[in-house]
């Protein structure tokens, strides 16, 4: 379907026309529901609530009381979560230590120890000026069939050789143990959500290797790869060939065996680089071997094998304290991180959130940190009990929350000191992030709505084609009359028309956004609006 709505004629349309505060805002009722009623749609469940930012009044309503599957703006409450735990300025600082003694010529009789600490990107975006980079459509999402996914210009690498350094510049040219990944901090669990699956305390490049695949000079020669960062840790047996300009890419990635790829098919030629990433089945192990090849770099041998993992028993926490500090590598603040996580839909970042919460306070597992996500949310306003997670991203089959929960969620860090931190870290519409492209520059609304998207889809093998599990929008904005309000929309359960994405629904929510900029009532003193926050449970109101 195209979505083929006038704005111009609807403001029309509207002309002379009251408006009037609270539900019964006629003029935003029927520019939603112009929107929301097309026949393609006759299978969704809608659900939207509008409410003043201060007052908490509703603007418009809409089963907002229903639960329904949030997909990525899962991500608003445990960034919520996590930014009021850990703070706007809080650092990861990621230590190396090592045991045993440094001899005359330089060789450590002992073994070097990394202790991770969580650092979700530990220096692969780090960038000069103290903040994190981001490209738009981010690399983790390459393998989904996103074909604009894109490298971010940081150096995944950035951490690993700041470690090596400091080994080099402590006189130590020789290890004669081991080299040891400190990974206890939380225990590993599955990501939700597209992208690298295992979520650790170790996470170097997100926990992949980015494979960049270009044409050769013409038809019929080979075509050439590149790994980022270069590393031995894949073995990668590559057949692809240049094909004429005119012809479809076709590639292929199979594992053959631990740490061992596959690749084979065409790449136009003339085409731009293709980008696939490898997402990794050890963390620490992935670590290990880029710390050794980084030490080997900055001239400092390692007796140690890439290939084996080691067997050298770990110090005791309470050890540490007696052990020698080489230094550390320190990330960029956490507001840097929930920017990342939020403006690109970062599935790993999102996921390890709830764990490192629960760290704060001596968790170890995603279920502790959970567990104090919900203590977080609730001192947020949010009534828990109505809603549910199984993780931090999205994704997870337990996923539900309310019109209604997502927008008290947003009226209670608004209260807070961290507002304006967690405001600037959603994507702008139309201009960045998930968002970007999906209002055109001339439209009223562009880069005046600050929201997280969410899209959730699942094979519908009966048909050969996708069902549409969830699409969501939610945030903030000032409207064209001056109002702050916060808004929740969430379409569920639509079947996708064969060799059709999300755009077009994307694009959808965000005209439905762009309506209620436009038509959202100013706020008046004494109204008739029902809180949005209110704790009496009822059947949803349509206008």
């Amino acid at each position: 379907m195209k979505i083929s709505y006038s704005l111009a004629a609807v403001l029309v349309s509207f002309s002379g026309i009251a408006v009037s505060d609270g539900l019964a805002a006629e003029p935003l009722a029927v520019a939603i529901e112009s929107l929301t009623s097309a026949a393609e749609y006759r299978t969704a469940s809608w659900g939207i609530l509008v409410a003043d930012l201060k007052t908490g009044q509703s603007v418009y309503e809409l089963n907002a009381e229903k639960l329904f599957v949030p997909a990525s703006v899962t991500k608003l409450f445990s960034g919520a979560a996590a930014l009021v735990a850990l703070g706007p300025d809080y650092r990861f600082e990621t230590p190396l230590y090592f045991r045993g003694g440094i001899r005359q010529d330089g060789a450590l009789v002992g073994d070097l120890i990394l202790r991770a600490s969580g650092d979700p990107s530990f220096g692969a975006r780090d960038s000069r000026d103290g903040r994190l980079a981001f490209a738009n459509h981010d690399h983790t999402y390459a393998n989904s069939g996103l074909t604009e996914a894109e490298l971010h210009p940081g150096n995944p690498l950035l951490a690993i050789d700041h470690l090596a350094r400091l080994v080099r510049r402590a006189g130590i040219r020789q290890i004669l143990g081991d080299v040891l990944i400190d990974d206890r901090m939380f225990l590993p669990f599955q990501a939700t959500g597209s992208g690298p699956e295992l979520v650790s305390p170790i996470m170097v490049n997100d926990n992949l290797v980015d494979l960049i695949v270009e044409p050769g000079p013409r038809p019929g020669t080979p075509a050439r790869y590149q790994l980022r960062p270069v590393t031995q840790y894949f073995q990668i047996d590559f057949d692809v060939t240049t094909s004429e300009a005119v012809s479809s890419t076709v590639l292929t990635l199979q594992a053959q065996g631990e740490h061992r790829i596959s690749v084979r098919g065409q790449i136009p030629l003339r085409s731009r680089p293709l980008l696939r990433i490898l997402p990794v089945d050890n963390p620490r192990h992935y670590a290990r071997t880029l710390l050794i090849e980084s030490l080997r770099r900055h001239g400092v041998r390692v007796e140690a094998s890439l290939f084996r993992s080691s067997n050298e028993p770990l110090p005791q926490p309470q050890d540490y304290a007696e052990l020698p500090r080489l230094g550390s590598y320190r990330s960029p603040p956490f507001s840097e991180f929930l920017k990342v996580t939020l403006k690109v839909s970062h599935n790993l970042y999102a996921s390890a959130l709830p764990a490192l919460i629960g760290c704060q306070e001596g968790g170890i597992s995603l279920e502790d940190g959970l567990r104090k996500q919900r203590e977080l949310l609730r001192g947020l306003g949010v009534d828990v009990k109505s809603i549910s997670f199984g993780g931090g991203a999205g994704g997870a089959i337990s996923d539900y929350v309310t019109p209604r929960e997502t927008v008290r969620l947003l009226l209670g860090i608004a209260q807070r000191p961290e507002w304006p931190i967690f405001r600037e870290a959603m994507p702008k519409i139309g201009v960045d992030g998930t968002l970007v492209g999906m209002l055109p520059i001339g439209s009223p609304a562009y880069a005046k709505i600050a929201a997280k998207t969410g899209t959730l889809v699942s094979p519908d093998l009966l048909n050969k084609r996708w069902l549409l599990r969830s699409k969501a929008l939610a945030g903030v904005m000032t409207t064209a009359t001056g109002r702050e309000v916060a808004f929740a929309i969430f379409m569920n359960t639509v079947p996708l028309p064969i060799g059709v994405g999300t755009d077009r629904e994307g694009k959808l929510l965000a005209a439905i956004a762009e309506q209620i900029y436009c038509f959202a009532p100013p706020a008046t003193v004494g109204g008739s609006s029902e809180p949005a926050t209110g704790e009496t449970p009822g059947q949803s109101r349509r206008p």
